[in-house]
């Protein structure tokens, strides 16, 4: 396989979304690309009524505040115009997290030797859930192996995942995980903490560091609704900021 046809495969997207979330990622994936961002993800969820949450990443795995609001503010005009959504919602742009998606073959390289959990769609010899640690992926082979610790006597404790089949995958969070995404990447400043808090747990460590804001656009901004938690409760590093928005409709379709 030539290296610039296993590049192409290598970060073309595995998990894509379906309904209202395929035709967001639809219109916004292109334009991402062309400011130099990586379309990780696109979620609906029912939160404040209806939110859409985009995740988005340069290709070294970095995104800051100044990128979210870059990311941001390029989108809603295209999301106004295009109006995949058909109603009522509220914008959340992010970076992926420590225990981020996986959604590309270079994903699961630049995480190999790490935990994870990987879901399949159709299941593999019955079964579809599968947690352990990730070898390299094969790109010729379209697998990636996984190691699957306290097996039963006799069971295999290493499976070849198809690649084609992967519906759902994202890392662990653990405290070997948070260390190597610090190092990575590092802490953002707004999240930088003294030395003495050193010991303080590995969630609290990790808690997001957040910026919100009320991206300009062409159209009269409806009054911000209070900012919400998010979905997960999961930390999130080296950056989480979030954008909401709320679009003039008075009703979803």
């Amino acid at each position: 396989m030539s290296s610039e046809i296993e590049a192409d495969l290598s970060e073309k997207r595995l998990v894509r979304e379906t309904g209202v979330a395929a035709r967001v990622a639809q219109v916004i994936e292109g334009p991402l690309q062309g400011l130099g961002f990586r379309l990780v993800r696109v979620k609906m969820s029912n939160i404040n009524g209806c939110t859409v949450q985009i995740m988005v990443e340069r290709p070294d795995g970095t995104f800051t505040i100044a990128d979210c609001e870059t990311v941001s503010r390029t989108i809603s005009p295209l999301l106004d115009v295009d109006d995949p959504v058909g109603g009522a919602y509220n914008l959340e742009v992010s970076s992926p997290g420590i225990d981020r998606p996986l959604v590309r073959v270079s994903d699961f390289a630049r995480w190999e030797g790490y935990e994870a959990k990987v879901e399949l769609s159709p299941p593999l010899d019955g079964r579809k859930r599968f947690r352990g640690i990730l070898g390299a992926p094969d790109l010729d082979r379209q697998i990636v192996p996984i190691d699957l610790p306290d097996v039963k006597e006799g069971l295999p404790s290493r499976i070849e995942l198809p690649l084609k089949t992967l519906a759902e995958a994202h890392l662990v969070l653990t405290d070997e995980l948070i260390r190597e995404s610090l190092r990575r990447g590092g802490p953002p400043a707004e999240d930088a903490a003294d030395e003495s808090e050193d010991d303080a747990p590995a969630e609290e460590q990790a808690a997001p560091a957040r910026h919100a804001f009320r991206p300009q656009g062409p159209k009269k901004a409806s009054p911000a609704a209070k900012p919400q938690k998010p979905a997960r409760t999961g930390p999130r590093k080296p950056v989480v900021s979030k954008a909401s928005r709320l679009k003039d409709r008075d009703s979803l379709h």
